[in-house]
């Protein structure tokens, strides 16, 4: 065969693979590739270049042991000063959350820097789980220097958004933040909680959040499912110093 026959046979079976996966529903499982290689009438080598073309482009998951499943949408997630709460609501998601653990402890000289507050001032430390129409979607590690929100406990952050309740229960507006963005993988512990496979690619989220008063309110860690999210940011032209235009 052809390099352009081959190449025309495989963008075939990509188009039969596409239009089965449009009519199935995120999470469902296509047919084996044998069944799939035996349908279509390809051998098994050129279905598997195919499915994987759309492994990479994250239409299909692969789950070892499992099978090939049809990807969940994925969300866009802007990078905004919003609470996972809002963003949730604004695509029509449902918000949740649930507190896994939470502690109050001395501040480390790590954390006492990040958090601009002295050495061993009480900081509260909450580990949650951010769910979206109760699919597991992110974890978080939140920690607040605790003279912010005397009284406030991790397990009444269970379902509701820190920053509303920073707004209405302390009068604590946030202002700005800083946030720094890498790739990584999920851990044994973060993959049963989320739901995905051990060595899952993640987006991981460090975040440093102040208030109107210029206090640090947060620093947090989040591990955003891979194969839900995608970041979007808008990107601008960076003005030329120094440069005239022809009439000048």
């Amino acid at each position: 065969m052809t390099t352009e026959a081959a190449s025309a046979k495989r963008s075939l079976v990509r188009e039969r693979l596409e239009a089965l996966i449009v009519q199935l529903l995120p999470g469902e499982a296509i047919p084996a590739e044998r069944e799939l290689a035996r349908d279509l009438g390809v051998a098994r080598m050129t279905l598997r270049r195919a499915v994987d073309e759309l492994v990479v482009e994250r239409r299909l998951v692969r789950r070892h042991g499992s099978g090939t499943f049809v990807a969940p949408s994925q969300i866009a997630k802007p990078l905004s000063a919003t609470s996972f709460s809002d963003d949730m609501r604004a695509r029509g998601l449902r918000p949740g959350s649930r507190t896994v653990s939470w502690r109050q402890h001395p501040a480390s000289l790590a954390y006492a820097a990040l958090l601009e507050i002295p050495a061993n001032a009480t900081v509260l430390n909450v580990r949650r789980l951010r769910l979206a129409d109760d699919v597991p979607m992110a974890i978080e590690d939140l920690h607040v220097p605790q003279a912010l929100v005397p009284g406030l406990t991790g397990a009444e952050l269970q379902d509701a958004s820190f920053y509303d309740v920073l707004s209405t229960r302390f009068g604590v507006t946030i202002r700005s933040g800083q946030q720094v963005i890498e790739p990584c993988l999920v851990d044994d512990v973060d993959a049963a909680l989320l739901d995905v496979p051990v060595g899952d690619p993640a987006f991981c989220f460090e975040r440093t959040s102040r208030t109107n008063d210029g206090r640090v309110a947060e620093f947090v860690r989040s591990i955003y499912r891979g194969d839900r999210y995608r970041i979007v940011a808008p990107i601008y032209p960076e003005p030329i110093v120094g440069r005239h235009s022809e009439q000048d």
